[in-house]
């Protein structure tokens, strides 16, 4: 790289180096981004070093290098075998020790460790302890940010006047083209100068460096300086063709910009125009592969079919066959959106072919991706979380950048069918992180949405009302998903303006589905999401409409999840609007949701289903209970005395032993009890133990825990002593203690948790109240008017 613009940092390098040669040592971290020249700069250190005899010894860190990097100095400067060993295994803080402590009483030598923050723990922990303990060695490491060992020399970006020195033949304006669109970093600057030596036939060179200018922005970012390279190009005097592909690149990059929607759909329609008036097929294969990108929102869907379709004939006929994959990639994406799903899956497989044929293993990663989102879709929850599994380990190994992203939208899918209001409260900071990251891109409709299935309403309702205007006025690939997201929110939350204005924005969309980015994720047919906000609205006629077509395109589909959560909105709106044979609908629905929904283990549909005639509910729901009894609906705390419940009602006329309900399994065995105590002792225990067992139950009511615990130890102790008592007729009492410490423990929980039920389910409270028998030996004897049976 050339060395323009850093006599300072060169200056305050070749300082430290005269300290180190001195015999004072020095530590330095020249720090700055990807492209500044931090690589160079250790260069010229490690130069100026050897000039003034010291002796040099450098490692670039590479992720999972095959030699560490502190191997390689320390070979370089022929330490001992002895002495490197332990850091080609695990180094204790012991070994590292020892190696810093030597390192450190040298003299006269400079180490340069580059790109020290790829490093793992152990390496950036030896730096740190050399650092630490001076001496006479020199240490200069660079990184790309903080924190920073030693002293900072921070390399700054070029100015444009620094540009001279390497475009000495180009005019101002050329060279401040080059200087924006490199950002003043020296990387970019030297390569995009090298473009600009080879760009003398260019008719316009602006132009040209415009198009060739690298993009160094992520999914759903725009690279400001190549937009604005692009922008400073179209003003210019430029030939068709040129012109043409310019428009074209400058809408693909806007893609990033959610608001420039209407904007994108111009300049690629003005580029397709003039590509096609020039009757060049490669000019319009490039012209149509831009628009792919450019058109990326629900309403450039079919156009966007179209385009691949059309780009994989010219690649046929060009011999691209790269070209042509990618082109049968998107048709994949468009087909998805469009609801077209078996026509989606069959152009998956055939870019699956072709990608496995030219080992594309980066191709091969994307499309195990889809295949577990399609598994997802169908409800193959098992298959999903293997295919899952190998897309974090595949896409690891293939480099893919976006391989945890993916993965984490994947698992978001399997959230929303069976994901529990834990799983949806570890996904938050990670989703509102991503927020922060790609503002604009409606991240934050999605945390809205987790915080709705964390158990957290008011939240989820004030996070949609945050970005409920952004997403009502956007635009791009997953904006269709944000809509949906909040529709999901507004309908749970009852808030019918929200529902109003997304039910105008999605009504357009009727017919498509719900698929975010590039089919990585799918929510299921637009019409489901319509068909919720219809029925909370009360436009229940349009509602059934929504539901029905929803269902039509999921069973064709084989989406049994998307079925299910149909049928499951169609019974509600049917029942509410009780028309015709609506009754007999609803039966219907409620039954084949049901089926669907315990098949798949989905329970977010499970949740939302009213029990089954004659059938009662008593089960787990994460770290709540529930409880549902005809129309009573109750979520309860969870209790001891709810898990002994739970194991009565599924055993109906059955005796269970106290010690086992306690000790939820087998019995525990017998013991005698003790020597007796007289009369009035035993009538002062009793008497005792009854003022406890209420104060006991008042603390379980009130959930006085620490006064709980008190209680129970002051009753545990005189158990202790009547367990030592003798039985009537002075006779040897022969119940074993255990048994009555449980009869005891076990029938007041049963009765608190009846009581607790009752204040929220009075039918089933009253039920429970007259069928459970507690005792040394409990048994639920089903009384009339309960359910047929009971469900866990």
């Amino acid at each position: 790289m050339v060395l323009v613009g850093r006599s300072r940092e060169l200056a305050e390098l070749t300082r430290a180096v005269g300290e180190v040669a001195g015999g004072a040592g020095a530590v330095v971290t020249v720090l700055g981004p990807a492209g500044s020249g931090r690589t160079t700069m250790l260069a010229e250190a490690a130069a100026v070093a050897e000039a003034a005899g010291l002796r040099v010894a450098r490692a670039t860190v590479v992720p999972s290098g095959r030699v560490p990097p502190w191997v390689q100095v320390l070979r370089e400067l022929e330490i001992a075998d002895e002495v490197i060993e332990p850091l080609l295994g695990t180094a204790s803080t012991a070994d590292l020790e020892r190696v810093a402590r030597m390192i450190a009483g040298t003299r006269g030598r400079l180490i340069l460790l580059d790109d020290l923050d790829r490093g793992d723990e152990t390496t950036r922990r030896l730096a740190a302890m050399v650092a630490s303990r001076g001496g006479g060695v020199g240490l200069f490491v660079s990184r790309a940010e903080p924190p920073v060992l030693g002293r900072a020399v921070p390399l700054e970006p070029w100015r444009e006047a620094d540009l001279a020195a390497l475009l000495p033949a180009a005019d101002a304006e050329l060279r401040r083209a080059v200087w924006v669109a490199s950002r003043g970093l020296p990387g970019a600057a030297v390569a995009l100068a090298r473009e600009v030596d080879s760009l003398s036939g260019a008719a316009d060179p602006i132009a040209a460096l415009a198009l060739r200018a690298p993009s160094r922005a992520q999914f759903l970012e725009s690279d400001l300086a190549v937009v604005r390279l692009l922008e400073t190009a179209l003003h210019r005097q430029l030939d068709e063709p040129t012109r043409a592909r310019v428009l074209a690149r400058l809408a693909s990059e806007l893609l990033g910009e959610p608001s420039s929607a209407a904007r994108r759909r111009r300049l690629a329609d003005e580029a397709l125009s003039l590509a096609r008036r020039a009757g060049d097929p490669g000019l319009l294969a490039d012209v149509l592969t831009a628009r792919l990108n450019a058109l990326w929102d629900p309403d450039g869907a079919a156009d966007r079919l179209a385009a691949a379709a059309e780009i994989m004939d010219l690649a046929r006929s060009g011999g691209d066959p790269a070209r042509e994959r990618d082109a049968l990639f998107w048709r994949f994406i468009a087909l998805m959106e469009l609801g077209r799903v078996r026509e989606a899956e069959s152009a998956l497989a055939a870019f699956e072919r072709e990608a496995r044929l030219v080992g594309d293993h980066a191709a091969l990663v994307m499309v195990r991706a889809r295949h577990a989102m399609l598994a997802v879709l169908r409800g193959r929850y098992d298959e999903a979380e293997e295919l899952i599994a190998a897309v974090a380990t595949r896409g690891t190994q293939a480099g893919l950048a976006d391989t945890a992203a993916l993965v984490g939208t994947l698992n978001g899918m399997l959230l929303g069918d069976r994901g529990t209001r834990q799983d949806a409260a570890r996904a938050l900071p990670v989703l509102r992180e991503t927020a922060r990251q790609r503002p604009g891109h409606f991240y934050e409709a999605t945390t809205a949405w987790a915080h709705l299935r964390a158990g957290e309403p008011d939240r989820a309702r004030a996070e949609a009302a945050r970005v409920l205007g952004t997403v009502l006025t956007g635009a791009g690939p997953r904006w269709l998903g944000a809509c949906a997201a909040l529709a999901v929110v507004a309908v749970a939350t009852g808030d019918t303006a929200a529902a109003a204005a997304l039910y105008d924005k999605l009504a357009p969309y009727r017919s498509q589905y719900v698929v975010l980015g590039g089919a990585n994720s799918a929510m299921g047919p637009v019409a489901y999401f319509l068909g919720e906000l219809a029925r909370v609205l009360g436009r229940l006629d349009d509602a059934v409409t929504h539901f029905d077509r929803a269902l039509a395109t999921d069973e064709a589909a084989g989406a049994l999840p998307g079925v299910a959560r149909a049928l499951a909105g169609l019974a509600e709106t049917l029942s509410a609007r009780g028309a015709g044979d609506d009754v007999t609908r609803v039966q219907d629905a409620l039954r084949r949701a049901r089926s669907i929904a315990e098949q798949l283990g989905m329970t977010t549909v499970l949740d939302r289903l009213p029990s089954p005639a004659g059938v009662w509910i008593l089960s787990r729901d994460g770290s709540d209970w529930l409880v549902e009894a005809g129309p009573e609906r109750a979520r309860l705390r969870d209790f001891r005395g709810l898990a002994y419940l739970r194991a009565l009602v599924l055993a109906p006329g059955r005796d269970i032993r106290a010690v086992d309900l306690a000790a939820g399994g087998a019995g525990v065995g017998t013991a005698d009890l003790g020597p007796t105590l007289d009369a009035p002792a035993r009538s002062a225990y009793r008497r005792r133990l009854t003022e406890l067992d209420e104060a006991l139950r008042d603390a379980d009511r009130t959930g006085n825990q620490r006064l709980g615990i008190a209680l129970e130890a002051e009753r545990e102790a005189l158990l202790d002593e009547l367990r030592r008592a003798t039985g009537l007729g002075g006779r040897m009492r022969r119940a074993a203690p255990e048994a009555e410490r449980a009869r005891v423990n076990v029938t007041r929980a049963i009765r608190i948790a009846i009581e607790r039920i009752a204040d929220r389910a009075p039918t089933a409270g009253a039920h429970l109240s007259a069928s459970v028998r507690t005792g040394l030996v409990c048994r639920y004897d089903p009384v009339p008017g309960g359910p047929d049976r009971w469900l866990a």
